[in-house]
């Protein structure tokens, strides 16, 4: 029997703000526990919130990144739950007017997954487990989010991650978060059910919770997946429940009974004044949201010439995209830009974190510098590629590592003459390539490259060198 997943996503989203949603404390990741605390975040009596309107702000342009319509009129509502990570036994959230809605994310092959909301809210403070024994951290307690609901629209575990990587960069190019999964900033809730092929009731939905990892959110699905279809062909029934992964093991297990809207008892939040968004402050947040990563996916390849591959991984880092961009003008082969930065620079940056940040050694400017001198025939490429990593190592720019003699390059004649002497000064290399050993070539362009210290041209080299050889059959 054939059978389709059905799944949607709760994405919270960790907001750059420096202070908390009710509060002055710093959101700054990290500190001793329960030291980003203040009588609000801990919920004592007698206490009041405030809303930071940049909360307000942020989730704003998030909804319009994403294609939502913003509700002009919106409310705070009380969420009632007893947890040790909730000291008010109820989180600050929205209920029936969430700030955004109807919006979607468009995947690579054009499917739609559409949102069903975005809201604001409080985060809840961390529980640690030791040796059986819980601690609770409340410096994240109070931390503003937006929560981002889609539909359930995704049928695949491809889908799943590709949603997520997308919602990732169009919040990191915004600037309404830095998005890191390892840090707690973007976390997912995973609803997933299945049904028959074909079928266009709705199956129970098991919902796996807290998911900061890619790779472990498509372990987790897969073995949710097979789960519940196991159950289904044994004529077994899926319980509505929360779930969470045990990586350890690699499966999900039961945490509760999953809790419908009733069981929170929503009801206004008494203390905050209602949400006002006008036509006008719309208008502003929409004017300075910057191009969105699919904009400049299909710019870098219309205006650049770069090959699909090479436009999404320079897109997938804000500020790289902004390092190719200055290091591009005035360069007509743009492709050699991209090169250089994939291959010999993204080899220097070991981490993520090291491309998030553009860690590069040189300013675009003196990458710029290469390539032109490159281009105008002034630099071989083999002795850019060179004159590149000794620029990395030093910082400094070509023009304080080559000398005017060496831009010279080497004459079509000289280069000619080089290659007849290479060629004969390497017989063997000669006879292994006209038995067929191509990579033989390699000696002979070797030995032309260390007479001229680089500075022939490789390509045109080798083109000489198989011509001069075939003469000699």
């Amino acid at each position: 029997m054939s059978w389709e997943l059905v799944a949607g996503l709760e994405t919270h989203i960790e907001l750059s703000t420096k202070t908390k949603i009710f509060c002055n404390c710093t959101t700054e990741f990290g500190g001793d526990p329960n030291t980003h605390c203040c009588p609000v975040c801990i919920g004592l009596p007698g206490t009041l919130p405030k809303l930071n309107e940049n909360v307000v702000n942020y989730a704003v342009k998030a909804g319009l990144a994403t294609n939502c319509k913003i509700r002009k009129i919106s409310k705070m509502d009380r969420k009632n739950y007893v947890y040790p990570d909730l000291p008010k036994a109820y989180q600050i959230s929205q209920f029936d007017k969430p700030l955004c809605e109807g919006g979607y994310i468009t995947l690579d092959s054009g499917k739609r997954i559409n949102i069903t909301r975005i809201h604001i809210e409080e985060d809840a403070g961390k529980l640690m487990h030791e040796r059986g024994d819980t601690y609770i951290d409340y410096n994240r307690g109070g931390v503003p989010l937006i929560e981002i609901v889609s539909e359930p629209d995704i049928r695949s575990i491809d889908e799943a991650i590709e949603y997520i990587e997308k919602l990732r960069l169009i919040m990191k190019y915004i600037g309404v978060s830095d998005v890191k999964m390892q840090e707690g900033s973007l976390r997912c809730d995973v609803n997933i059910s299945i049904r028959k092929d074909g079928e266009e009731k709705l199956g129970t939905r098991a919902e796996i919770k807290n998911m900061n990892s890619l790779a472990f959110i498509a372990k987790a699905m897969d073995y949710e997946i097979n789960r519940q279809i196991e159950i289904l062909e044994n004529d077994g029934e899926i319980v509505q429940e929360t779930r969470r992964y045990n990586s350890n093991l690699n499966i999900t297990e039961s945490m509760r009974g999953k809790e419908d809207a009733d069981d929170y008892r929503y009801f206004r939040e008494p203390d905050l004044v209602t949400i006002s968004i006008t036509d006008e402050q719309i208008d502003k947040f929409k004017n300075e949201l910057p191009e969105l990563p699919d904009a400049k996916l299909q710019r870098f390849i219309s205006q650049y010439g770069l090959p699909y591959d090479d436009a999404v991984l320079l897109i997938k880092y804000k500020k790289i995209s902004e390092y190719y961009e200055e290091a591009c003008k005035n360069v007509e082969n743009c492709k050699m830009v991209s090169n250089f930065i994939l291959g010999q620079i993204f080899r220097r940056l070991s981490t993520e974190i090291d491309k998030e940040e553009c860690c590069i050694t040189i300013s675009p400017k003196y990458l710029n510098e290469l390539v032109m001198l490159t281009e105008k025939k002034k630099l071989a490429l083999n002795l850019a590629r060179n004159t590149l990593e000794q620029m990395l190592d030093t910082g400094k720019s070509v023009y304080d590592l080559i000398s005017e003699s060496d831009m010279e390059g080497i004459d079509d004649n000289e280069l000619r003459n080089l290659c007849e002497k290479a060629v004969q000064e390497n017989e063997k290399a000669v006879d292994e390539y006209l038995k067929g050993k191509e990579k033989a070539i390699g000696s002979i362009i070797g030995y032309i490259m260390k007479q001229t210290k680089g500075k022939a041209d490789a390509a045109l080299a080798t083109e000489i060198v198989k011509e001069i050889i075939k003469a000699l059959r």
